[in-house]
């Protein structure tokens, strides 16, 4: 009987190992999982936050008025500094 009781605990501290190590290795896949999104997500802001200052930037220019509106709007802070590009040579070209 006392051999089964010494077995028993060798085999819960094992289980206890076991499960730890799982804990750790999930923790660690998890912590890098969400810094990736992070990163992705900070790029988006930076991206729309500077599309959206070159938007207000270009119409302070006296000569060039970008019409600030819900689509202008989405197009810079989607696009960014391409978005932005877009609008301009929208502009030009006297597409709106």
């Amino acid at each position: 009987m006392a051999f089964d009781a010494w077995v028993s605990g060798y085999v819960d501290i094992i289980w206890m190992l076991i499960i730890g190590i799982l804990i750790v290795v999930l923790g660690i896949a998890g912590i890098k999982i969400l810094v990736k999104i992070g990163k992705i997500a900070i790029y988006i802001i930076v991206h729309m936050l500077l599309g959206l200052i070159l938007l207000f930037l270009f119409n302070l220019l006296p000569f060039f008025k970008i019409p600030i509106n819900i689509l202008t709007v989405l197009v810079a802070g989607f696009g960014g500094i391409f978005g932005v590009l877009i609008l301009i040579i929208a502009k030009f070209l006297g597409l709106y």
